[in-house]
């Protein structure tokens, strides 16, 4: 399997209080059931934490329990809005053969943003899980913000070694963990 789930930052210090992220349970109530197709179908999950998020182990920092994290997902660390940015995350991924990336979870302007950007330049494929990702931003209407991140990330892409590599967006319904076809390699005037 070259595909793995990774979900970002998906902590009870996000999803919970006062400051948690506008309808919560429902973005909880895709996902679950994504990670339980993944797990099903052999697909890694891989959940990062964000250790901005009060003290490593403390309540706040968890993985929000109610996503039903179990024993086999993988979990990286993180310090910057990058799940790539000084983490193990794109070593983990390569030990396991990942190519493709199937994307979700909290921040969207921020980490999710900065995460999908990162793996196509690393040289992966990454779907975007259109309602599988949020923010507590309040600077701007919640749909505002989904909206110009999906018009700028759906189909941004870049060449690694001739090849192109792009992020699409599918609902967390549509995400059948199936990598996209590899192009065949682009010719010599190809950057």
């Amino acid at each position: 399997m070259t595909t793995a789930l990774v979900l970002v930052d998906l902590q009870v210090g996000l999803l919970t209080g006062e400051d948690a992220v506008p309808e919560a349970d429902s973005l909880l109530d895709r996902l679950r059931p994504l990670a339980e197709k993944a797990r099903a179908l052999g697909v890694p999950v891989v959940h990062v934490q964000d250790d901005d998020l009060g003290d490593v182990d403390s309540e706040e920092w968890q993985i929000d329990p109610r996503l039903g994290v179990e024993e086999g997902d993988l979990k990286v660390r993180k310090v910057e809005c990058d799940a790539f940015h000084e983490t193990r995350l794109d070593e983990l991924l390569r030990s396991h053969g990942i190519r493709h990336l199937v994307v979700a979870g909290l921040v969207t302007e921020l980490c999710i943003d900065s995460t999908c950007r990162k793996a196509v330049t690393l040289g992966y494929d990454v779907t975007l899980v259109s309602d599988g990702h949020s923010t507590p931003a309040k600077h701007l209407p919640l749909e505002a913000i989904i909206d110009h991140h999906h018009r700028i990330l759906d189909g941004y892409g870049v060449y690694v070694e001739r090849r192109p590599y792009e992020i699409r967006l599918q609902t967390a319904a549509e995400v059948d963990f199936v990598a996209p076809e590899e192009p065949e390699l682009q010719g010599a005037d190809m950057p």
